[in-house]
Formats: C-alpha cells, structure tokens, sequence
C-alpha cells in the first residue's frame, strides 16, 4: 500500500471513532435525562401501589375469595383485646349444597363471630359476600396486636367440605379501605348492609376496587 492509500485510511478510521465518540457522548446527556423522566411526579415508583385484594382459593368447589382482616390506619395497630372485621366471599361451584358453620383464628382471635350463621351456600347459587362496608364476620379478643401489611391463618368450617385453612392479608384501614368499618363503627358516607335472613345470595354491597393483583397464598385442608 503506497503512502497516499495509507493516509486515506488513517483519515476514515479517525472520522469514524469520532463519531462513534460523538455518539456515545449524545447517549451518555440523555440517560439521565431519561432518568430524570421516570423520577419525576408521576414515576412508578412514587405511586401507591395498594395490597392485592385479599387471599383466595378453591377447596372441594368452593371458591374463597377476597379475604381480608381491616386492620387499623397506616402505621398504628389494632391493639390485642380488641377486635378487627373480616372480609370475604364464597361461591359454591361443586357437586352440592353446603353450609359454612364457623370460623376460626387459631393464635389470633379468642373467637370468629359471624352474622347469620350458619350460611347456606346452595350449589351454583348467587354468591355469598360478607364485603363490608360494615363487617358482618368479627374477630374478638385479639391475641396480639394487628398491623397493616402482616397475614394470619383463618380456618373456615364447612358442613359437608370440612375445614381448610387459608392465611389472608390484614389491610389497613387506609386508602381504598378508609371507608371500611371497624366493628364498633359506621362506615363513614356509606350505609350498612342488611344481611338477608337466610344466610343465602349477596349479603352485602362489593367493594369499589380495581385491584386484581392476586396474592400469594398458602391454604391447606383440614382432615
């Protein structure tokens, strides 16, 4: 190669390392402009990002779901001796009629008061939903003192199905919960719901969510 080809060629490949220089320098002013971006009021990290909406599962054709203890407003606690609503909805998609007769909260609550009990759940009939706002299911005598953001196990009895147990999320009463009631309380700007005399269909109003994030949960049959 004569020394003119060669003085060409150095010339082209310094051209073309300043401009990938040039280049990565551009890339370099935008990452954090970018960065900046994302940050800014309305990134997702500085959202509130609410709890899943309660623990769910399926045990002998009967579907659990939405099952939430309401515990007290972000960063206070249900005190132990008290008491704290629980939320939550079945559906009978099995072989039969069945009967919830009870639940228990073993380590929690002295005892599970729930309204109407027993509840009829007649196979593929209307859902039965005890969502509040005003809770018809109530955990008395608290063991230990309740926060937002831990789970505990609840045991549900039924009559033909026997027990599982399903550990549900405890939500405070905070954000889409605020106007949940506790069990001594109304719920404010929102009116009670009447349980129907049978225990059967809808017994209460769903609540207003567009949460869907299921979470994980663990459940297991009683024998």
């Amino acid at each position: 190669m004569n020394e003119e080809a060669t003085a060409v060629t150095r010339a082209r490949s310094k051209t073309a390392a300043g401009r990938l220089l040039l280049g990565g320098g551009v890339l370099a002013l935008m990452i954090p402009a970018i960065a900046g971006c994302e940050a800014g009021n309305g990134a997702p990290t500085l959202e509130y990002h609410s709890a899943s909406f309660g623990a769910q599962t399926v045990f002998n054709g009967i579907r659990i779901s939405n099952a939430f203890v309401l515990g007290a407003p972000a960063g206070s606690t249900v005190p132990s001796g008290s008491s704290a609503g629980l939320f939550v909805s079945f559906y009978n998609g099995g072989n039969g009629s069945d009967t919830l007769q009870s639940i228990t909260a073993p380590g929690t609550a002295g005892t599970v008061t729930l309204s109407g009990a027993p509840l009829s759940l007649p196979v593929n009939g209307a859902p039965v939903n005890l969502t509040g706002p005003r809770p018809e299911a109530v955990l008395e005598n608290l063991a230990k003192p309740l926060r937002g953001g831990s789970q505990i196990p609840l045991t549900f009895h039924f009559a033909q199905s026997g027990s599982v147990t399903l550990t549900v999320p405890v939500e405070p009463q905070s954000f889409q919960w605020a106007t949940f009631a506790a069990p001594s309380a109304s719920a404010p700007g929102s009116a009670s719901a009447t349980p129907s005399a049978s225990g059967t269909g809808t017994r209460g109003a769903a609540p207003s969510t567009s949460a869907s994030a299921t979470p994980s949960t663990s459940a297991s049959a009683t024998p």
